[in-house]
């Protein structure tokens, strides 16, 4: 008989040796140690932890007067200003779910959002009243209560809110007794993305997860304590890649800031002394090509994160030169932003300018504490041979994974096949153990740093009388990395032109989803029917965007 095992008796987990993982613990330690250090910059506001503290205990407290509880949705139509970054606290700590909307997107997308989320309240912004408005048109009453952030720097635009957020904080407790959650499984956040079908997907993020992946940061990017972080990354994307739970946890400084723009970065950078950063190629690309005398005067080297389409050497070169020191990453909302680093190796740093963008372009290998990303066979979920040549799927597993998709159990079941989140992009795998990205399965377009699913796209052309045929394909661009391509065939005897189209998905589309070209013409398809899109991609060279 095997005896008992003295290591499971009496050694229970208990109040004292076992507290979920959250990165709200991150905000209470950060106002506990450095309560007068500078938290928030925004224009000629400084607010230090001690005040965002209280703060975000108001919130939560308010939110709580609201009837807001456990498994409610709050969500934020807001840009990078004081009150997104509180609201990555204060609304978890009410227990409840935060879901940061696209600003980008159209009302018919934000109406849904609203819609399946089921959001309680919803905090906004009057520069996105033209987008909001006709949302909650679309509600009718099932709209949630609306919070008017004020800002007097906000471009004109109609109030659409029944209660001032400063006058909301006005009603919360600054001593507010939240709890951590129950269980640091307990959703932390929503984020909606674009699936394979064009469908928007609710991928939810639980606290265990942000926690661990705000250390991430920390780990792979070897953040020091105390940066001044610039707000150039959408704190809506994957919740900021989870940098606001990051710069809590380290007592950083969140320099916000409304719109990318390089008139007003690069004078920040240097007011601020500015640390690090995040952003797509094109935020880059806009930097570096800012006129010389903007791009003087940097006081110390810039370390900036970058992610999607891997950057053209020009734009790795270019930030070389103008003191910007960057690190490729790359992710899914599904992994919570980043889940894998292009961690740099010394030896590099010899070899020639162009060998060290090739190698710094590559998607690399797992976070650190993300247990694993794979290059694998998407059929029998075995390796791919580690020659740089073999092409595989890319899966993660660990503990920075989603919980799954919101309400959508069949999608749940299909991403988690075989015990692997399944990306969808296809890759290979180099001999050092890094993987490159090749291709993308999914027909997502990533423009400067926006998914686009040409699903979508193809389904609004398909709309138009006229069109018979529609596919849509990534095109290169030297400013976007990526742009929409259509390729459209007329019905038989009818009569289009690009401009029309054009139009057409103007109207139904946001903007940046729009396609920069339109080719009229017979698109090839085989014999059952199916286009054969890599002769469409083949004509566009789309691969060369992700090369």
């Amino acid at each position: 008989m095997d005896r008992p095992n003295p290591y499971a008796q009496g050694l229970d987990r208990n109040a004292a040796n076992f507290v979920a993982l959250s990165p709200l613990s991150f905000l209470e330690r950060a106002a506990a140690v450095y309560p007068q250090r500078r938290a928030i910059v925004y224009g000629e506001r400084v607010q230090d932890w001690r005040t965002t503290y209280a703060r975000c205990r108001r919130l939560a407290s308010a939110l709580a007067g609201l009837g807001v509880r456990s498994g409610d949705t709050v969500a934020v139509m807001l840009p990078n200003v004081p009150a997104m970054f509180e609201a990555h606290f204060g609304v978890p700590m009410a227990g409840a779910v935060l879901n940061t909307l696209n600003t980008r997107l159209d009302a018919e997308a934000i109406a849904f959002q609203l819609q399946h989320g089921e959001a309680r309240v919803l905090l906004t912004d009057r520069e996105f009243a033209s987008v909001v408005g006709p949302a909650l048109q679309r509600l009718g009453g099932q709209r949630p209560l609306v919070v008017e952030v004020e800002d007097d720097s906000a471009p004109g635009g109609a109030r659409l809110g029944e209660i001032g957020y400063e006058q909301l904080l006005q009603r919360g407790d600054p001593d507010f007794a939240w709890q951590l959650p129950a269980d640091e499984w307990d959703a932390i956040a929503l984020n909606y993305t674009s699936g394979t079908t064009g469908n928007p997907k609710g991928v939810v993020t639980h606290h265990r997860g942000a926690y661990l992946n705000a250390a991430n940061n920390v780990i792979a990017w070897s953040l020091p304590h105390h940066p001044v972080y610039l707000w150039t990354l959408p704190m809506f994307h994957c919740n900021g890649w989870c940098f606001p739970w990051t710069m809590a946890l380290v007592a950083g400084t969140s320099v916000c800031l409304r719109r990318v723009d390089p008139a007003l970065i690069w004078p920040l950078v240097r007011r601020e002394r500015v640390t690090h950063m995040c952003g797509a190629p094109i935020v880059y690309s806009m930097l570096i090509n800012a006129p010389a005398e903007l791009r003087a005067g940097l006081a110390q080297p810039l370390q900036g994160l970058i992610a999607g389409a891997a950057p053209p050497a020009a734009v790795i070169e270019g930030c070389e030169a103008a003191g910007i020191a960057l690190t490729h990453v790359y992710g899914l909302t599904e992994v919570y932003g980043p889940g894998a680093v292009c961690a740099k190796q010394e030896e590099w740093l010899a070899l020639p300018a162009d060998e060290q963008a090739r190698l710094n372009g590559r998607q690399g290998v797992a976070y650190p504490l993300q247990q694993a990303v794979a290059v694998l066979d998407p059929l029998t979920l075995q390796p791919v041979p580690a020659d740089g040549e073999t092409m595989g799927e890319i899966f993660f597993r660990g503990n920075v994974v989603m919980k799954g998709y919101l309400k959508n159990p069949e999608a749940t079941a299909e991403a988690f096949a075989g015990g692997w989140f399944h990306t969808g992009d296809l890759a290979v795998l180099h001999p050092d153990g890094y993987v490159k990205i090749k291709d993308r399965s999914k027909d997502i377009i990533i423009s400067g740093g926006e998914n686009i699913s040409s699903i979508e796209l193809e389904d609004v052309l398909h709309r138009h009388p006229a069109v018979l045929l529609a596919a849509v394909v990534a095109l290169p661009d030297a400013k976007w990395g990526e742009v929409p391509c259509a390729f459209v065939e007329p019905k038989p005897g009818a009569q289009l032109d690009e401009a029309v189209l054009l139009a057409f998905c103007r109207e139904h589309l946001a903007r940046f989803k729009v396609p920069k070209r339109i080719v009229l013409g017979e698109v090839p398809r085989t014999s059952t029917g199916k286009v054969q899109k890599f002769l469409l991609r083949e004509r566009m060279q789309s691969a060369s965007a992700i090369e």
